[in-house]
């Protein structure tokens, strides 16, 4: 009888009720021709997405005559083949960047949520010594930056100049990612790290054990935010690193695009190199995969992480 009770349909007269309900409240029947124009429009944007995409892929895996007679970028490799692949990564350059870009990636990503969660966590709970001071001093960098030429002066007295350190402590700390979590913080129940207190927990331990598995959401955006910025960061690199074997795959990507130099004959040990347009787009592909790969994994933290924390504090 519950089952009965439960499948069971609206009868038209409920159904009539429910639309008479939509009409008070303002909410009008979809129209056709605006639902076709808003999924043409929908389409479109797709479109623009996806196909330079596409074509950069085709591109990196079409055959070097296919690419030497349609002169430019291929929409559907005839034969695809991994050559420039193959090219990109003898020659040892591009293998050598990625494990640097890797690298600064993990280490820059796991020490910034670190340090944002420390300095959120502190400002966010009352009687902290010069919180609202420290607070203001972290809301004046979101308005004013130093400018490059102290920063390189900085770094230059700190001895990081041509280190993995320059990569990282630059854009280690980030104002927005500090609010955005001290939000979040400030939401919790404080009966919650009250109760944690009396059992005689440290404030390290509640941050640990009660905060950060209660805001896994926020770490998660913070991380990729984190993540994007060091996989992309080359301007950081053109600055303080001067030996070439350190540098991260981004700079070798824009200095091969722009100028052609940082993977050549000289480093491809192959009878037949590749063009070097295929070259550049393998270069592109190999360096959008990570971030591809890591991203549908937090993308159902993204919105929810960004929402919470943004209305309180």
């Amino acid at each position: 009888m519950v089952t009965d009770v439960a499948t069971k349909r609206p009868s038209r007269g409920q159904s009539d009720r429910a639309g008479q309900l939509r009409l008070i409240n303002g909410a009008k029947p979809p129209n056709p021709v605006v639902r076709g124009f808003k999924g043409v429009i929908l389409l479109a944007c797709c479109a623009l997405v996806i196909v330079p995409f596409w074509s950069v892929i085709a591109t990196s895996l079409a055959d070097p005559t296919q690419v030497l007679a349609e002169g430019g970028y291929v929409m559907w490799p005839k034969e695809p083949t991994l050559a420039a692949y193959e090219a990109i990564f003898r020659g040892g350059v591009v293998t050598r960047a990625t494990l640097v870009s890797i690298g600064v990636t993990l280490v820059g990503s796991g020490l910034s949520v670190t340090v944002v969660a420390l300095l959120a966590y502190s400002l966010s709970r009352p009687g902290t010594f010069g919180s609202s001071k420290i607070l203001l001093l972290v809301l004046f960098t979101m308005l004013f930056n130093a400018g490059m030429i102290p920063n390189y002066l900085l770094i230059k007295e700190l001895g990081l100049i041509d280190s993995y350190w320059a990569l990282i402590l630059p854009t280690l700390t980030n104002a927005f990612q500090i609010i955005l979590m001290r939000g979040f913080f400030l939401e919790v129940p404080g009966e919650i790290i009250d109760a944690a207190r009396i059992d005689g927990a440290s404030e390290l331990r509640i941050l640990t054990t009660i905060m950060l598995p209660l805001s896994k959401a926020v770490v998660a955006v913070i991380a990729l935010f984190n993540a994007v910025t060091y996989w992309n960061a080359f301007f950081n690199a053109v600055l303080y690193i001067n030996s070439t074997e350190k540098w991260p795959l981004q700079l070798v990507l824009r200095t091969y695009v722009v100028d052609g130099t940082a993977v050549n004959a000289g480093d491809l040990s192959s009878e037949v190199i590749p063009p070097q347009l295929s070259l550049q787009m393998a270069i592109l592909v190999v360096s959008l995969i990570p971030i591809c790969l890591v991203y549908p994994f937090l993308q159902k933290h993204f919105a929810q992480g960004v929402v919470i924390g943004a209305v309180k504090g």
